[in-house]
């Protein structure tokens, strides 16, 4: 991923994930307050993968991974990005 002049480029089983933005409204309608909001999504857009032949989701696709898992939280540009080992990749999220 390359944002302005910073690459971010994930070694051995590491993926590189953007968290989606969490829904202001359910679907039903009812908007959500800021702060019922602040729990850590476990939906994502892989941006980048590492090196290794194990990794088996594509960049672009949409994930579900570990909320609490083996990662670490990164800002890159005023976006949050999450870098999770690829073990902790649950599924991919297909339309």
């Amino acid at each position: 991923l390359t944002m302005a002049k910073t690459t971010i480029r994930p070694l051995g089983e590491n993926v590189l994930i953007q968290p989606m933005k969490p829904e202001k409204k359910t679907a039903t309608g009812i908007y959500l307050p800021e702060n019922a909001t602040d729990e850590r999504r476990q939906e994502g857009k892989v941006m980048a993968l590492g090196t290794s032949k194990d990794i088996t989701v594509k960049k672009g696709e949409k994930v579900i991974f570990k909320r609490y898992g083996s990662s670490e939280e990164i800002e890159i540009a005023g976006e949050p990005y999450i870098l999770v080992n690829h073990k902790d990749i649950l599924a991919v999220i297909e339309l």
